[in-house]
């Protein structure tokens, strides 16, 4: 009975990961700043095609297809088809050549842009606790909804960290931005409506949350791994070679010459061969 259950909410979550090729396609072009059209070229298809398989659910792409996208996107098959869904970010290889850098307050505050979902890192007597929420940036604050009685409602009054970040296992680099201030209870009703009208999203754990928090920021933080593609090849360690020779399929320098030198001319052990006229 178990094994049933398993395995067809396993099917489920496979099927929701086919229909989702398209979003993932179209999600992963917007974060490399292409268009349709420069899309499909690169990959060799027409762009009605991309547009079709962007926006009908139901598309079911071959595989030839999906390696050209994924190619042309700096990504995977199985990222585009879900196949990673399961698995926490961040198991790809490290780059060559990262460069970690600072990101300045007005890129921070970029990156939070006006919503999406965070980690919120709450002081709690069992020792601190790291929560994710949907936020919303409101009036340059970050502001969550939540239920009473829960971990993230207890954070009203203290002083808390919220972190976003965003990695790219295709071309393993990202970014992360980090918050510190003061959490507080919204109580006004007038604030609590605006803050309804104003947030994005509720939140998607659903159910009935009500208690509004909001962070007063006390400081902005933010790093960056970069990666240089054009060094990063070009400066890639040469591969170890045996015994310290040469690259296959070139011999060393002089080393034609040393045999000849050794043996006349042969390679050491070979017959001599019948002499040509003088």
């Amino acid at each position: 009975m178990s094994e049933q259950t398993h395995s067809s909410a396993g099917s489920a979550r496979a099927g929701t990961a086919r229909g989702d090729i398209g979003r993932r396609i179209q999600q992963r072009r917007e974060e490399l700043g292409l268009t349709r059209k420069e899309t499909a070229v690169r990959a060799g298809t027409a762009p009605g095609y991309l547009q079709y398989l962007e926006e009908n659910p139901a598309a079911a792409p071959g595989i030839g297809i999906l390696i050209r996208l994924a190619d042309t996107l700096h990504t995977t098959v199985a990222a585009l088809c879900g196949g990673a869904a399961d698995l926490p970010p961040g198991t790809g290889r490290a780059a060559y050549h990262p460069e970690l850098v600072e990101l300045s307050p007005d890129e921070c505050r970029a990156r939070l842009a006006t919503h999406g979902v965070g980690r919120l890192a709450i002081p709690t007597p069992m020792g601190p606790v790291i929560m994710p929420v949907n936020y919303s940036v409101i009036d340059g604050a970050v502001v969550y909804c939540t239920a009473h009685g829960t971990e993230p409602a207890a954070a009203a009054g203290t002083e808390v960290g919220f972190e976003i970040d965003r990695i790219d296992d295709a071309l393993s680099q990202g970014w992360s931005v980090l918050v510190r201030g003061h959490a507080r209870a919204v109580t006004d009703p007038d604030d609590v409506r605006r803050l309804e009208e104003r947030a994005y999203t509720a939140p998607w754990a659903g159910g009935e949350r009500d208690m509004w928090v909001r962070i007063e920021t006390v400081s902005i933080s933010g790093r960056e791994i970069a990666v240089l593609y054009g060094v990063r090849h070009a400066e890639r360690p040469p591969r170890a070679r045996p015994h310290g020779g040469a690259p296959r399929g070139r011999p060393r320098r002089g080393a034609c010459r040393d045999v000849a030198g050794a043996s006349g001319g042969r390679r050491p052990g070979a017959r001599p061969g019948p002499r040509r006229p003088a």
